[in-house]
C-alpha cells in the first residue's frame, strides 16, 4: 500500500527504498567472470557493488528504511546488512521470477502507506545528493510514478565515451536512471503494467497491441517525445506517470558490461583522490 502524498502523517514516516538486487534467469555473465553467484557482489574498488547503494540509501536524508531484493546469502550475511537488520533500517525481501513481480510482491507486505523508491543494486556510482535530488523533484510533481532519465547531452557532457544505449524520442535522447518513484496507492497499476510487458516481452505484436499502434509509428517515425510518450503510457496503464531528467551523469552509469565496471572503478578512484586531495589540505586560513 503506498501513501497518499496529502497524508502528513505517511510522509512523516519517509521513503521506503527497494533495492533490486537477485539474479537474473539464466544467469549474469559478468557476476560469473568475477566469480560470484549476483552481480550484487561485484567488487567495485573493494566494496560489493549492492553494499554501495545501501549505503548511499542509509545516508539519503529523505530515505526511511530500506529493503533488499536478494536471496544471496554471502551479502546478506555481510557485517554491514546484518548491523542494518539490527537497526531497523534494512530487512531481507525474497525475489520473485521478474523484478515486476518483486515489487508487487513487496506492496503486497507493506502495512501502513508510504511512497517506494525503486532502484537496483548494479548502481554503484548513486550518490544520497542524488537520491534527495530526485525525491524532493518527484514530491512537487502531481504524479502517481515518477520515473528518472538522463539526457545524452548530459552524460556526454562529462563522460563522452561512456557506452550506454540512448533512446531518441522527439528532439532528444534519453537513457534510464534505474530511480523510479512509486507516490500514490494507484502506483500499483504501473507495477501490473510493467508485469504485464514482461509477460509478453518474447511477443512483439501483444506489447504493440499493449502500448498502441498509434504510438509505435509515431516513435519509429521521430514524432514521439519523452512527455508525449510518458503520457500515452500513462493513459493505457490507468495512472499518471511523469519522467524526471537528471543532471547527474552518474544516474545513467549502472553496472551491465565490463566497460561500465571499469569506468565505474575509474571514476570511484576520482572521487577517492579528490576527497583525499581535499582533506589534505589545509586550506588558506591554516596555512603558517
Amino acid at each position: 500500500m503506498l501513501a497518499n502524498p496529502d497524508d502528513g502523517a505517511a510522509a512523516d514516516t519517509g521513503v521506503l527504498a527497494f533495492l533490486l538486487g537477485g539474479r537474473r534467469r539464466g544467469g549474469d555473465a559478468l557476476a560469473e567472470a568475477a566469480g560470484v553467484s549476483h552481480k550484487a557482489r561485484i567488487p567495485v574498488a573493494g566494496v560489493p557493488m549492492g553494499l554501495r547503494v545501501i549505503r548511499t540509501l542509509h545516508a539519503a536524508e529523505r530515505i526511511g528504511e530500506t529493503w533488499l531484493c536478494i536471496d544471496d546469502p554471502g551479502l546478506a550475511a555481510h557485517e554491514e546488512v546484518v548491523q542494518g537488520i539490527a537497526r531497523g533500517q534494512l530487512q531481507i525481501h525474497p525475489p520473485e521470477q521478474t523484478p515486476s513481480g518483486s515489487v508487487e510482491a513487496l506492496l503486497s507486505r507493506l502495512e501502513r502507506p508510504r511512497p517506494v523508491l525503486v532502484t537496483t543494486a548494479d548502481h554503484p556510482l548513486l550518490e544520497p545528493s542524488m537520491v534527495d535530488h530526485f525525491l524532493e523533484q518527484s514530491s512537487q510533481r502531481d504524479a502517481d510514478v515518477v520515473v528518472g532519465v538522463v539526457p545524452e547531452h548530459t552524460v556526454r557532457a562529462r563522460y563522452p565515451d561512456a557506452r550506454r544505449t540512448f533512446v531518441s524520442l522527439g528532439n532528444e535522447r534519453i537513457t534510464g536512471a534505474n530511480l523510479f518513484l512509486l507516490r500514490t496507492p494507484r502506483a500499483a497499476r504501473a507495477v501490473a503494467f510493467w508485469r504485464e510487458m514482461d509477460a509478453h516481452r518474447k511477443h512483439p505484436w501483444r506489447l504493440a497491441a499493449r502500448i498502441g499502434a498509434g504510438s509505435l509509428a509515431r516513435f519509429a517515425f521521430g514524432r514521439l517525445d519523452l512527455d508525449a510518450a510518458v503520457e500515452r503510457i500513462s493513459k493505457r496503464a490507468g495512472l499518471r506517470a511523469e519522467a524526471l531528467r537528471l543532471p547527474f551523469p552518474e544516474c545513467a552509469l549502472d553496472v551491465d558490461r565490463p566497460e561500465h565496471l571499469a569506468l565505474a572503478e575509474q571514476i570511484l578512484q576520482t572521487r577517492l583522490n579528490e576527497s583525499t586531495s581535499r582533506a589534505g589540505d589545509p586550506g588558506p586560513d591554516r596555512i603558517a
